[in-house]
């Protein structure tokens, strides 16, 4: 027991200075958002913000964690006389882990994956009466990205997201984000 508490004590230690190295930061993002369900696709504008921080590691290396509140305005609707029937996508939860390497003093690049959940909306209209119907959908979430400080506390980013999600639904992401950290 002696040894397990001795052990405890200086892993500790060792994890004070990495986490009051911690970098948190929140970014305003935006991008290309392509759906595909079933087979068919759509494309629209993503937008949304991410928080978290990253934790330095040994060689340059960093860990962090991430979370992200999404939209788009992907839609598509058809259009029979009075009848038109729409899916349109729905807000987007995501909670990520990242793993990168520092590149010189002002860059990062990064893999990152987790869990996401996202929301599809589907509504119909006859001319007289209206439906509408939502689903969410669970699923996972994997990409890579670069970061470049342009100050001490203001950061831009470029990445890829790839998202899976059941029923057949799956989204691309080329984004781009300005962040600041703190």
């Amino acid at each position: 027991m002696k040894k397990f508490v001795t052990a405890a004590a200086a892993a500790a230690l060792f994890a004070v200075p990495a986490a009051a190295n911690a970098q948190a930061f929140v970014q305003a993002e935006t991008g290309l958002d392509v759906i595909s369900v079933q087979g068919e696709s759509d494309e629209g504008v993503s937008y949304g913000v991410t928080a978290g921080y990253d934790m330095p590691l040994s060689g340059g290396m960093f860990v962090g964690v991430q979370g992200t509140v999404a939209d788009s305005s992907t839609k598509e609707c058809a259009t029979v006389g009075a009848e038109r029937a729409c899916i349109k996508t729905g807000r987007d939860l995501s909670a990520l882990v990242r793993l990168g390497t520092t590149v010189g003093e002002k860059s990062k690049l990064y893999v990152l994956g987790g869990y996401t959940n996202a929301r599809i909306r589907a509504t119909y209209t006859n001319g007289t009466d209206s439906f509408s119907e939502g689903a969410n959908g669970d699923g996972f979430r994997l990409g890579a990205g670069a970061q470049y400080d342009l100050t001490e506390q203001l950061f831009v980013k470029a990445e890829y997201r790839y998202s899976n999600y059941e029923s057949d639904f799956s989204r691309h992401n080329a984004l781009i984000a300005l962040g600041a950290k703190f």
